[in-house]
């Protein structure tokens, strides 16, 4: 961890994990990277720039903040059919809807977690008002389908989706 920003980010997320009532040791990761709670809890971890997030649950959890950047616009196609946004008013408009699309299908990622699970080709945002702040995803994946709950806020720039099995 060379630079401060990863420094800072280590930290704030040990800092979140104690608030939530956890050690370091209560900390583990997987093959995949996926981290994992001692207790049998659901742990999903993200970072951007200068926040951080951690989602604890008793059922299979998944948190992304992604900043809100006109760069989501040029990589577009590689995880979502950019004609699905022609409707929107403005570019700042298309930019929030895909940053919540890729923070969405990200959340889910984290959940799903499987080789080979494409964000194109598997994964599949319901489209969503602003305001609702919910919209609702489904990976159809080696034969099974699954559907996921998503919520989502927008602040300073950034937006943090959470996602949850749907029962």
């Amino acid at each position: 961890m060379k630079s401060e920003i990863h420094r800072r980010g280590f930290m704030s997320i040990r800092h979140l994990m104690a608030e939530a009532g956890y050690v370091d040791q209560d900390l583990w990761y997987d093959d995949l990277g996926k981290p994992h709670l001692k207790d049998g809890q659901y742990i999903s971890i993200t970072h951007s720039f200068n926040f951080t997030g951690i989602i604890v649950s008793n059922q299979p959890v998944g948190i992304d903040i992604e900043k809100q950047r006109d760069k989501i616009i040029k990589i577009a196609n590689k995880f979502t059919p950019l004609r699905e946004y022609h409707t929107l008013a403005n570019e700042e408009a298309i930019i929030r809807k895909l940053t919540i699309v890729w923070g969405s299908k990200e959340s889910i990622y984290k959940v799903h977690a499987q080789p080979g699970l494409g964000f194109l080709e598997h994964i599949y945002i319901k489209d969503f008002d602003f305001e609702d702040a919910v919209t609702r995803g489904t990976v159809t994946f080696e034969g099974e389908k699954t559907e996921y709950e998503l919520e989502f806020l927008e602040f300073e720039g950034f937006t943090c989706v959470y996602t949850f099995l749907l029962n």
